[in-house]
């Protein structure tokens, strides 16, 4: 049987999909909505990936593969034959890349917030682990299992960035099923680069942070020879969860964006 995933709708307009990363749910990328709202007419369509949020996981394998075939039949369920836009975060911006791939003719728009371009860490160019700010009393007031998941990643370790993670990532850490996560990781590839298949000719972003020690700021820079217009934003004081520590930078990047996939789509665009 068919996994089914789990999905939160807003708006109204041209559907966009946006696909999170591993480890978490779609709540990771709710933060964005009020920019996406405000950048023009869209029905945002944020899914749970099978194994994280609630949606069961796969059967079998449960590899990379098997999500990304399993993310472009949901895609298909979701828009048919109608075009849309696509945003990732980290895994899912490679997924989403995958996606372009499979329906060509119908993606308008694509946004990457710190997307992996490599599926296995050992090969990725990254930096060392840094820190840009670090409230030591925030840190000695959480519970050492919630100061541990936050300070894996953020580079901004204060109370804005703390509040944005408790409310944003951490639910859906503990909502990850772990078993699914671990078939996952035996099979952490996919079977070919979705940046290999051509180029994408529609408006795209990619957005990274310069402390991001988990997927790196360099190696997407090979990415723009296969997205001829793409924007490529590298942004000081963010780690991986790169949106939720600089919200103000990325909220306008994908405001502007987003104005630019909807005047691409003759849509309505907000100003």
């Amino acid at each position: 049987m068919r996994v089914q995933p789990n999905i939160v709708r807003k708006g109204q307009g041209l559907p966009l999909v946006a696909v999170h990363g591993n480890g978490v749910d779609h709540r990771l990328l709710l933060p964005l909505d009020d920019d996406l709202a405000a950048s023009g007419s869209w029905e945002r369509i944020y899914l749970d990936l099978p194994g994280f949020g609630l949606t069961p996981p796969l059967d079998a394998a449960g590899g990379l593969p098997e999500l990304a075939d399993w993310l472009v039949e949901t895609v298909h369920e979701l828009v048919g034959d109608e075009p849309f836009a696509l945003l990732g975060s980290s895994l899912g911006g490679l997924l989403a890349r995958y996606v372009v791939t499979r329906f060509p003719d119908q993606v308008l728009g694509l946004a990457l917030i710190a997307p992996v371009v490599d599926p296995a860490p050992s090969r990725r160019v990254r930096p060392e682990r840094s820190l840009v700010v670090r409230d030591q009393d925030l840190l000695r007031s959480l519970p050492p299992a919630d100061a541990e998941e936050f300070t894996s990643v953020a580079a901004r370790q204060t109370q804005e960035s703390w509040d944005a993670f408790r409310v944003h990532a951490l639910p859906g850490i503990r909502a990850a099923d772990p078993d699914a996560m671990g078939r996952l990781s035996q099979r952490y590839f996919l079977r070919a680069s979705p940046d290999t298949a051509g180029t994408f000719q529609g408006p795209t972003l990619i957005l990274t942070g310069r402390q991001d020690h988990v997927v790196g700021y360099e190696d997407q820079f090979a990415l723009l020879t296969h997205y001829p217009r793409a924007t490529y934003l590298a942004l000081d004081g963010a780690g991986h969860n790169v949106h939720l520590e600089q919200p103000r930078m990325v909220g306008t990047a994908l405001r502007d964006w987003g104005r630019c996939v909807q005047a691409a789509s003759g849509g309505v665009v907000e100003v």
